[in-house]
């Protein structure tokens, strides 16, 4: 599945992914290839990818996830370096 994850002032990542993991306001939850479509609210946290390459980790400050027809879209409100 494709993921991005933006910022208002940038696109921190973008590609193919197995599976993400998400702080979601009523705990973390998990977004695998063809996952029902939705959309959540995310509080500050760490959004974890799995990918071919490995594991990578984003601390976000909060912000929202659509998932809908293998395409995940992540609008933070910020990322910490």
């Amino acid at each position: 599945m494709h993921l991005e994850i933006i910022t208002p002032d940038r696109k921190v990542f973008a590609g193919e992914v197995t599976s993400a993991q998400f702080p979601g306001s009523d705990g973390l939850f998990e977004v695998l290839n063809n996952h029902a479509p939705l959309i959540s609210a995310l509080k500050a946290g760490t959004i974890t990818v799995t990918s071919g390459g490995g594991r990578e980790a984003f601390q976000i400050e909060g912000g929202v996830v659509e998932v809908l027809r293998n395409n995940v879209t992540v609008l933070a409100e910020g990322v910490a370096a």
